[in-house]
């Protein structure tokens, strides 16, 4: 089965002769399916009236586990933005009662950003949706192809995740 990348190192290798081209064939595949899963994010998130940022930091606050609660510090950490994108974030789940905020009792000046019931809700209803989308893409792959393919998938990410800073 041939499909766009195919064509595309074909054509270079006729045009370009003299490069290794052969880099192209994994990694612009990855780069093919990223577009295909964000397509699939954004109409799984849209069903449930979220954006794809409301959808993790609604995560964030799920996985942390009862009593769904983290400073605004750790969602930071989590979703790898700005302190006032974080804040302004914060804001704009708080308007629409997904979130709320509370005291932080170790700390007098700070807060901690909880997932309220309707927040919770969304999140286990987003996910579920997320996944169907996620399982269709995969379903031409067998079960232990999914696990060779992340498990490959895995060697190539693991370096970019364990850089310092």
């Amino acid at each position: 089965m041939e499909d766009e990348v195919d064509r595309l190192v074909a054509a270079w290798r006729r045009e370009r002769p003299d490069l290794d081209v052969e880099p192209l064939e994994v990694l612009s595949r990855v780069s093919r399916l990223a577009r295909h899963l964000d397509r699939a994010r954004r109409i799984a998130f849209s069903e449930h009236d979220l954006e794809p940022w409301e959808f993790d930091v609604l995560t964030s606050l799920r996985r942390a586990g009862a009593p769904y609660q983290l400073s605004p510090g750790q969602l930071l950490t989590q979703t790898l933005v700005t302190s006032g994108t974080m804040t302004n974030r914060i804001d704009r789940l708080t308007k629409k009662n997904l979130v709320e905020r509370l005291p932080d009792p170790s700390d007098r000046r700070g807060v901690l950003v909880r997932l309220t019931a309707e927040g919770r809700d969304k999140a286990d209803q987003s996910l579920a949706g997320l996944l169907a989308q996620e399982r269709a893409i995969l379903g031409e792959l067998s079960r232990h192809q999914r696990g060779e393919l992340a498990g490959l998938l895995r060697q190539l990410t693991a370096p970019f995740d364990n850089i310092p800073g």
